[in-house]
C-alpha cells in the first residue's frame, strides 16, 4: 500500500476538505478532522480504482518536502493517506490494429465515457474471465 499527501484545509463556515497534490481535482470533506481522514481514504481509493479502469498510470506518491516546497500548499495541513487498493501498475504498449476497428473503439469508448486504454482493458479483463468460466 502507498501513502500519499492529503492537504486539510479548514475555512471558519465549513467543515474541512481534504485535496491531494498528487491527484489534482480529487477533493472531499468531513464535518470532523477524523471523517475528514475517513473520507479522503475512501476518495483516494474510489479515484484510483477509477484511473485503473480507464488505464491510467497511477503516480508515485510525491515527497512532503515536495508537496510543502509549492506555495499554494502552504495554507493546508498535511496527513499520509493510504491507499487502500490493489492499484496494478498501467504499463504502456505498442499495438497495431486496423484503422477502422480503431476508430470503432474510440468511438464506444467516448461513447461509455472511457479512455481507449480503459475500454481495451475492460474488453480484454471480461474477454478473459468469460473463457476462465
Amino acid at each position: 500500500m502507498s501513502n500519499y499527501i492529503g492537504l486539510i484545509h479548514k475555512d471558519t463556515e465549513s467543515g474541512y476538505g481534504v485535496s491531494f497534490p498528487d491527484f489534482p481535482g480529487v477533493v472531499t470533506a468531513g464535518s470532523t478532522l477524523d471523517e475528514a481522514r475517513i473520507m479522503a481514504e475512501e476518495a483516494l481509493a474510489f479515484h484510483v480504482e477509477g484511473m485503473v479502469e480507464d488505464g491510467e498510470a497511477i503516480p508515485e506518491p510525491s515527497s512532503l518536502e515536495s508537496v510543502m516546497a509549492d506555495p499554494a500548499n502552504l495554507d493546508g495541513v498535511a496527513i499520509l493517506v493510504t491507499l487502500k487498493t490493489q492499484a496494478a501498475k498501467a504499463v504502456r504498449i505498442n499495438i497495431t490494429l486496423p484503422e477502422d476497428v480503431l476508430e470503432r473503439i474510440d468511438r464506444f469508448a467516448a461513447d461509455q465515457g472511457l479512455s481507449r486504454s480503459g475500454f481495451l482493458a475492460r474488453a480484454a479483463s471480461r474477454e478473459i474471465e468469460r473463457d476462465a468460466g
